[in-house]
């Protein structure tokens, strides 16, 4: 049977475009960040709710399914609790620090700080500090980091004194930045004691700085990234602690 001409042309076309159509780009990977202050030492008895705190983290971590997750005010044993709903991937915990340099502790003698959860079974290359700027309470502040072949995910929980936690922001962001400047993926989540904006006292963009860019809960938990791209902030309230959980998508190239 003869085609027509009409359709002859379609037929064409259809061999012109699939001849010309680039191969589809490889899709971004998604990487979910999520930031959470457990206020779990037990010291601060306001916003400590024990068994239901822990509780509430694990449904969250479950409905969320982060990849990195970044842990706040929480002790050494809760790592190991929190770990099943980020499927027993690789972590670590840094405590922050007493005047004297020994570890800080959670009202159960447990050591009291920050950790990292992240999905992958991978290991990391751990490096964590003291800061050098204090506010000269009873705790020194600590940062703590795992580094991958291809990614440095880090957390942190600064002074409550704003002008100290800013000197800490800036000290944090000052160790990570030759990597990011490189073109290392890098991610720095915390609760900074640091707003954005704020009516009185430091503004937490002031330590921002290329190539990194930050995304924040409107208080002052926040996730500063540099070489990933960014897709949404979602937050959501939480009842057993006084913060809201952070969840930042990103997207790996």
């Amino acid at each position: 049977m003869r085609l027509r001409p009409p359709t002859r042309l379609l037929l064409m076309l259809i061999a012109v475009t699939a001849v010309m159509a680039p191969f589809p780009a490889t899709a971004a990977q998604e990487y979910r960040v999520l930031q959470l202050n457990l206020c779990h030492s037990g010291v601060n008895t306001a916003c400590f709710n024990g068994a239901a705190t822990m509780q509430e983290a694990r449904s969250v971590i479950t409905a969320k399914q982060p990849h990195m997750l970044s842990l706040n005010e929480i002790c050494r044993n809760d790592i190991a609790e929190l770990a099943p709903a980020m499927g027993n991937g690789f972590s670590t915990f840094a405590p922050a620090r007493r005047p004297d340099g020994t570890p800080s502790r959670c009202l159960n003698g447990d050591e009291y700080g920050n950790g990292l959860i992240f999905r992958s079974t991978t290991p990391g290359t751990v490096f964590s500090a003291v800061y050098v700027p204090q506010d000269g309470s009873s705790e020194r502040r600590v940062y703590v980091c795992a580094e991958f072949p291809d990614l440095v995910g880090c957390s942190t929980h600064l002074s409550t004194t704003g002008s100290v936690a800013m000197a800490q922001c800036k000290a944090v962001i000052a160790v990570l930045r030759d990597g990011a400047a490189a073109g290392r993926q890098t991610v720095l989540a915390g609760d900074f004691n640091l707003k954005y904006k704020p009516l009185f006292g430091p503004n937490v963009q002031d330590c921002n700085v290329s190539p990194f860019y930050r995304k924040g809960d409107g208080s002052v938990q926040h996730v500063f990234a540099a070489n990933l791209g960014y897709v949404r902030t979602e937050t959501t309230g939480m009842r057993y602690t006084d913060h809201p959980a952070l969840l930042v998508v990103l997207t790996r190239p």
